[in-house]
Protein backbone atom coordinates (compact mmCIF):
# COMPACT_ATOMS: atom_id res chain seq x y z
CA UNK A 1 0.00 0.00 0.00
CA UNK A 2 2.78 2.40 0.91
CA UNK A 3 4.68 1.65 -2.27
CA UNK A 4 1.59 2.26 -4.36
CA UNK A 5 0.99 5.64 -2.72
CA UNK A 6 4.62 6.69 -3.20
CA UNK A 7 4.55 5.66 -6.86
CA UNK A 8 1.37 7.64 -7.52
CA UNK A 9 1.57 10.68 -5.22
CA UNK A 10 4.39 13.23 -5.40
CA UNK A 11 6.22 14.53 -2.36
CA UNK A 12 5.92 11.54 -0.06
CA UNK A 13 8.63 10.16 2.23
CA UNK A 14 8.25 6.49 3.06
CA UNK A 15 8.79 5.16 6.61
CA UNK A 16 8.45 1.41 7.10
CA UNK A 17 8.61 -0.82 10.15
CA UNK A 18 11.65 -3.08 10.04
CA UNK A 19 9.43 -6.15 10.04
CA UNK A 20 8.16 -5.17 6.55
CA UNK A 21 11.20 -3.30 5.23
CA UNK A 22 12.27 -6.16 2.94
CA UNK A 23 9.04 -5.63 0.97
CA UNK A 24 9.38 -1.85 0.77
CA UNK A 25 12.29 -1.43 -1.62
CA UNK A 26 15.37 0.75 -1.11
CA UNK A 27 13.60 4.12 -1.07
CA UNK A 28 12.37 3.92 2.50
CA UNK A 29 13.45 4.79 6.01
CA UNK A 30 13.34 1.86 8.41
CA UNK A 31 12.24 2.12 12.03
CA UNK A 32 11.77 -0.40 14.80
CA UNK A 33 8.15 -1.02 15.88
CA UNK A 34 8.99 0.17 19.39
CA UNK A 35 10.18 3.50 17.95
CA UNK A 36 6.89 4.42 16.29
CA UNK A 37 5.66 6.86 18.95
CA UNK A 38 9.05 8.59 19.19
CA UNK A 39 9.31 8.77 15.40
CA UNK A 40 5.91 10.44 15.08
CA UNK A 41 6.74 12.89 17.88
CA UNK A 42 10.09 13.86 16.35
CA UNK A 43 8.64 14.42 12.86
CA UNK A 44 5.35 16.07 13.90
CA UNK A 45 6.53 19.59 13.03
CA UNK A 46 8.53 18.48 9.98
CA UNK A 47 5.69 17.50 7.65
CA UNK A 48 2.47 19.14 6.42
CA UNK A 49 0.67 15.81 6.62
CA UNK A 50 0.87 12.15 7.63
CA UNK A 51 -0.61 9.05 6.02
CA UNK A 52 -0.60 6.35 8.67
CA UNK A 53 -1.40 2.80 7.54
CA UNK A 54 -2.51 1.24 10.79
CA UNK A 55 -5.47 1.07 13.16
CA UNK A 56 -7.20 4.37 13.97
CA UNK A 57 -7.05 3.67 17.69
CA UNK A 58 -3.26 3.44 17.62
CA UNK A 59 -3.06 6.78 15.80
CA UNK A 60 -5.45 8.54 18.19
CA UNK A 61 -3.45 7.46 21.22
CA UNK A 62 -0.14 8.55 19.66
CA UNK A 63 -1.13 11.96 18.34
CA UNK A 64 -3.33 13.11 21.24
CA UNK A 65 -0.41 14.61 23.26
CA UNK A 66 0.90 16.37 20.13
CA UNK A 67 -2.21 18.36 19.23
CA UNK A 68 -2.03 22.15 19.52
CA UNK A 69 -4.36 24.00 17.16
CA UNK A 70 -6.25 23.49 13.92
CA UNK A 71 -4.18 26.40 12.61
CA UNK A 72 -0.87 24.55 13.10
CA UNK A 73 -1.53 20.80 13.36
CA UNK A 74 -0.61 18.78 10.26
CA UNK A 75 -3.15 16.78 8.30
CA UNK A 76 -3.53 13.18 9.42
CA UNK A 77 -5.04 10.47 7.22
CA UNK A 78 -5.43 6.90 8.48
CA UNK A 79 -5.65 3.94 6.11
CA UNK A 80 -6.42 0.33 6.97
CA UNK A 81 -3.90 -2.17 5.66
CA UNK A 82 -6.51 -3.75 3.38
CA UNK A 83 -6.78 -0.44 1.55
CA UNK A 84 -10.53 -0.07 1.93
CA UNK A 85 -10.69 3.31 3.64
CA UNK A 86 -8.72 6.59 3.74
CA UNK A 87 -9.96 8.44 6.81
CA UNK A 88 -9.41 12.19 7.23
CA UNK A 89 -8.72 12.18 10.97
CA UNK A 90 -7.20 15.60 11.72
CA UNK A 91 -7.00 19.10 10.22
CA UNK A 92 -9.49 18.31 7.49
CA UNK A 93 -9.93 21.89 6.32
CA UNK A 94 -7.02 24.21 7.13
CA UNK A 95 -4.47 21.41 7.24
CA UNK A 96 -5.73 19.79 4.05
CA UNK A 97 -6.67 16.44 5.60
CA UNK A 98 -9.84 16.05 3.55
CA UNK A 99 -7.97 16.75 0.33
CA UNK A 100 -5.19 14.35 1.30
CA UNK A 101 -7.72 11.62 2.06
CA UNK A 102 -9.18 12.14 -1.40
CA UNK A 103 -5.76 11.87 -3.01
CA UNK A 104 -5.04 8.65 -1.09
CA UNK A 105 -8.39 7.22 -2.15
CA UNK A 106 -7.74 8.08 -5.81
CA UNK A 107 -4.26 6.54 -5.71
CA UNK A 108 -5.26 3.33 -3.96
CA UNK A 109 -8.87 2.69 -4.85
CA UNK A 110 -9.94 3.19 -1.24
CA UNK A 111 -13.06 5.03 -0.09
CA UNK A 112 -12.34 8.50 1.31
CA UNK A 113 -13.98 8.98 4.70
CA UNK A 114 -14.65 12.67 5.45
CA UNK A 115 -16.74 13.54 8.51
CA UNK A 116 -16.52 17.34 8.73
CA UNK A 117 -20.11 18.54 8.92
CA UNK A 118 -19.98 21.10 6.12
CA UNK A 119 -18.51 18.59 3.68
CA UNK A 120 -20.99 15.90 4.74
CA UNK A 121 -23.83 18.32 3.98
CA UNK A 122 -22.28 19.63 0.74
CA UNK A 123 -21.82 23.11 2.21
CA UNK A 124 -18.87 25.50 2.04
CA UNK A 125 -16.91 26.28 5.19
CA UNK A 126 -15.42 29.56 6.26
CA UNK A 127 -12.04 28.07 7.15
CA UNK A 128 -11.75 26.68 3.62
CA UNK A 129 -12.79 30.07 2.24
CA UNK A 130 -9.90 31.63 4.15
CA UNK A 131 -7.44 28.95 3.09
CA UNK A 132 -8.26 29.05 -0.61
CA UNK A 133 -8.22 32.85 -0.77
CA UNK A 134 -5.01 33.13 1.27
CA UNK A 135 -6.77 35.15 3.98
CA UNK A 136 -5.75 35.13 7.64
CA UNK A 137 -8.36 34.12 10.22
CA UNK A 138 -8.43 36.80 12.91
CA UNK A 139 -9.94 34.59 15.63
CA UNK A 140 -9.99 30.86 14.88
CA UNK A 141 -12.65 30.22 17.55
CA UNK A 142 -15.24 32.10 15.46
CA UNK A 143 -14.93 29.59 12.60
CA UNK A 144 -16.86 26.90 14.47
CA UNK A 145 -19.60 29.40 15.37
CA UNK A 146 -20.19 30.55 11.79
CA UNK A 147 -19.94 27.07 10.30
CA UNK A 148 -22.57 25.93 12.79
CA UNK A 149 -24.86 28.81 11.82
CA UNK A 150 -24.36 27.86 8.18
CA UNK A 151 -25.34 24.26 8.92
CA UNK A 152 -28.41 25.40 10.89
CA UNK A 153 -29.49 27.65 8.01
CA UNK A 154 -29.32 30.76 10.19
CA UNK A 155 -28.78 34.13 8.50
CA UNK A 156 -25.16 35.28 8.17
CA UNK A 157 -24.44 38.86 7.10
CA UNK A 158 -21.33 39.34 4.97
CA UNK A 159 -19.30 42.48 4.28
CA UNK A 160 -16.69 41.81 1.60
CA UNK A 161 -15.67 44.48 -0.87
CA UNK A 162 -13.61 41.94 -2.86
CA UNK A 163 -16.73 39.99 -3.89
CA UNK A 164 -14.89 36.69 -3.44
CA UNK A 165 -17.08 35.46 -0.61
CA UNK A 166 -20.19 35.74 -2.79
CA UNK A 167 -18.51 33.67 -5.51
CA UNK A 168 -17.21 31.10 -3.02
CA UNK A 169 -20.57 30.55 -1.35
CA UNK A 170 -22.28 30.21 -4.72
CA UNK A 171 -25.76 30.78 -3.33
CA UNK A 172 -25.41 28.12 -0.64
CA UNK A 173 -26.51 28.95 2.88
CA UNK A 174 -28.70 31.75 4.17
CA UNK A 175 -26.39 34.65 3.39
CA UNK A 176 -27.03 38.38 3.01
CA UNK A 177 -24.49 40.87 1.68
CA UNK A 178 -24.00 44.42 2.96
CA UNK A 179 -21.89 47.44 2.09
CA UNK A 180 -20.81 48.23 5.66
CA UNK A 181 -20.59 46.39 8.95
CA UNK A 182 -22.96 48.95 10.49
CA UNK A 183 -25.57 47.96 7.87
CA UNK A 184 -24.94 44.29 8.59
CA UNK A 185 -25.32 44.85 12.34
CA UNK A 186 -28.78 46.37 11.73
CA UNK A 187 -29.94 43.19 10.01
CA UNK A 188 -31.58 40.19 11.64
CA UNK A 189 -28.49 38.05 11.08
CA UNK A 190 -27.24 35.69 13.76
CA UNK A 191 -23.63 35.76 12.56
CA UNK A 192 -21.36 38.14 10.69
CA UNK A 193 -18.38 37.89 8.36
CA UNK A 194 -16.20 40.85 7.47
CA UNK A 195 -13.29 40.68 5.04
CA UNK A 196 -11.06 43.66 5.78
CA UNK A 197 -7.52 44.81 6.48
CA UNK A 198 -8.91 47.47 8.83
CA UNK A 199 -9.07 47.29 12.60
CA UNK A 200 -12.76 47.58 13.45
CA UNK A 201 -13.94 49.98 16.17
CA UNK A 202 -15.71 48.33 19.07
CA UNK A 203 -18.97 50.23 18.50
CA UNK A 204 -19.50 48.52 15.13
CA UNK A 205 -18.22 45.13 16.19
CA UNK A 206 -21.24 42.84 16.67
CA UNK A 207 -21.03 39.54 18.49
CA UNK A 208 -20.57 36.34 16.49
CA UNK A 209 -18.27 38.25 14.10
CA UNK A 210 -15.63 36.45 12.07
CA UNK A 211 -12.97 38.69 10.54
CA UNK A 212 -10.86 37.44 7.64
CA UNK A 213 -7.76 39.42 6.77
CA UNK A 214 -6.79 39.60 3.08
CA UNK A 215 -3.04 39.97 2.64
CA UNK A 216 -3.14 43.27 0.78
CA UNK A 217 -0.76 45.61 2.67
CA UNK A 218 2.78 46.34 1.54
CA UNK A 219 5.23 47.94 3.93
CA UNK A 220 7.86 50.12 2.29
CA UNK A 221 10.70 50.46 4.78
CA UNK A 222 14.03 52.22 4.77
CA UNK A 223 16.39 52.27 7.72
CA UNK A 224 19.86 53.28 8.81
CA UNK A 225 22.49 50.58 8.93
CA UNK A 226 22.32 48.53 12.13
CA UNK A 227 18.77 49.48 13.12
CA UNK A 228 17.55 46.61 15.33
CA UNK A 229 14.44 44.52 14.79
CA UNK A 230 12.82 45.84 17.97
CA UNK A 231 13.03 49.45 16.83
CA UNK A 232 11.59 48.68 13.39
CA UNK A 233 8.80 46.58 14.90
CA UNK A 234 7.83 49.23 17.44
CA UNK A 235 7.77 51.99 14.81
CA UNK A 236 5.68 49.96 12.35
CA UNK A 237 3.28 48.74 15.03
CA UNK A 238 2.59 52.27 16.24
CA UNK A 239 1.83 53.66 12.78
CA UNK A 240 -0.32 50.70 11.73
CA UNK A 241 -2.40 51.24 14.87
CA UNK A 242 -2.65 54.94 14.11
CA UNK A 243 -3.96 54.12 10.64
CA UNK A 244 -6.28 51.38 11.89
CA UNK A 245 -4.57 48.70 9.80
CA UNK A 246 -4.08 45.08 10.84
CA UNK A 247 -0.58 43.65 10.67
CA UNK A 248 -2.19 40.31 9.78
CA UNK A 249 -2.92 41.81 6.34
CA UNK A 250 0.75 42.50 5.56
CA UNK A 251 1.82 40.55 2.47
CA UNK A 252 5.42 41.74 2.09
CA UNK A 253 8.09 44.25 3.04
CA UNK A 254 9.72 46.28 0.28
CA UNK A 255 13.03 48.12 0.40
CA UNK A 256 16.09 49.05 -1.62
CA UNK A 257 18.50 46.34 -2.81
CA UNK A 258 21.29 47.82 -0.70
CA UNK A 259 19.32 46.73 2.39
CA UNK A 260 18.74 43.11 1.38
CA UNK A 261 21.18 41.93 4.07
CA UNK A 262 20.09 44.43 6.72
CA UNK A 263 19.68 42.20 9.78
CA UNK A 264 16.88 44.18 11.42
CA UNK A 265 14.80 44.18 8.22
CA UNK A 266 15.47 40.53 7.45
CA UNK A 267 14.51 39.55 11.00
CA UNK A 268 11.37 41.70 10.85
CA UNK A 269 10.25 39.93 7.67
CA UNK A 270 10.82 36.58 9.40
CA UNK A 271 8.84 37.78 12.41
CA UNK A 272 5.90 38.68 10.18
CA UNK A 273 6.29 35.57 8.04
CA UNK A 274 6.38 37.58 4.80
CA UNK A 275 8.94 37.99 2.01
CA UNK A 276 11.40 40.87 1.82
CA UNK A 277 11.32 42.33 -1.70
CA UNK A 278 14.29 44.42 -2.78
CA UNK A 279 14.49 46.88 -5.67
CA UNK A 280 17.51 48.44 -7.30
CA UNK A 281 17.98 52.17 -6.82
CA UNK A 282 17.36 52.94 -10.49
CA UNK A 283 14.02 51.10 -10.29
CA UNK A 284 13.00 53.24 -7.32
CA UNK A 285 14.08 56.41 -9.08
CA UNK A 286 11.69 55.73 -11.96
CA UNK A 287 8.67 55.80 -9.64
CA UNK A 288 6.68 58.95 -8.93
CA UNK A 289 5.98 59.36 -5.23
CA UNK A 290 4.45 62.17 -3.16
CA UNK A 291 7.18 63.08 -0.65
CA UNK A 292 10.11 65.36 -1.55
CA UNK A 293 13.35 63.61 -2.58
CA UNK A 294 15.56 62.57 0.32
CA UNK A 295 19.14 63.82 0.14
CA UNK A 296 20.08 61.33 2.85
CA UNK A 297 18.73 58.34 0.88
CA UNK A 298 20.30 59.62 -2.34
CA UNK A 299 23.70 59.82 -0.70
CA UNK A 300 23.36 56.50 1.14
CA UNK A 301 21.84 54.19 -1.47
CA UNK A 302 21.54 56.26 -4.66
CA UNK A 303 17.74 56.52 -4.52
CA UNK A 304 15.72 59.70 -4.10
CA UNK A 305 13.38 57.75 -1.83
CA UNK A 306 12.97 54.24 -0.48
CA UNK A 307 9.82 53.69 1.57
CA UNK A 308 7.23 55.19 -0.80
CA UNK A 309 8.59 54.04 -4.18
CA UNK A 310 9.36 50.56 -2.82
CA UNK A 311 5.81 50.23 -1.45
CA UNK A 312 4.33 51.43 -4.74
CA UNK A 313 6.45 49.03 -6.80
CA UNK A 314 5.77 45.99 -4.60
CA UNK A 315 2.04 46.72 -4.60
CA UNK A 316 1.90 46.79 -8.39
CA UNK A 317 1.18 50.51 -8.48
CA UNK A 318 -1.29 50.38 -5.63
CA UNK A 319 -2.55 53.30 -3.57
CA UNK A 320 -0.50 54.66 -0.69
CA UNK A 321 -2.51 54.36 2.52
CA UNK A 322 0.27 55.99 4.54
CA UNK A 323 2.70 58.47 3.05
CA UNK A 324 6.24 58.36 4.35
CA UNK A 325 6.70 58.80 8.08
CA UNK A 326 10.11 58.72 9.70
CA UNK A 327 11.94 58.41 12.98
CA UNK A 328 15.62 58.86 13.63
CA UNK A 329 16.43 55.52 12.01
CA UNK A 330 13.34 54.24 10.14
CA UNK A 331 11.14 55.41 7.28
CA UNK A 332 7.82 53.74 6.56
CA UNK A 333 5.11 53.91 3.91
CA UNK A 334 2.13 51.58 3.47
CA UNK A 335 0.50 50.74 0.15
CA UNK A 336 -2.44 48.55 -0.77
CA UNK A 337 -2.10 45.98 -3.54
CA UNK A 338 -3.47 47.26 -6.84
CA UNK A 339 -6.96 45.90 -7.44
CA UNK A 340 -7.49 44.89 -3.81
Amino acid sequence: MGRRLCETMAGLEFYVSSRYADQAGPACTRFEPTELRALLTSTWQKYDGFILIMATGIVVRMIAPLLQSKETDPAVVVMDDAGRFAISLLSGHLGGGNELAGRCAYASGACAVVTTATDANDLPSFDMLAKEQGWVIDDISRIKTLNTLLLDYEEIAVVDATGRTRLWLGGRGRITFHETLADAADSQARGFLCVTSRILPEQVNPGQLLILRPRTLVLGIGCNRGTPLEEINEFVTYHLQQQGLSRKSICCIATVAAKRDETGLVDFAVLLGVPLRCFESDELNRVSFPSPPSEHALAAVGAAGVAEPAAILASGGGKLLLNKVKSANVTLAVAELAGA
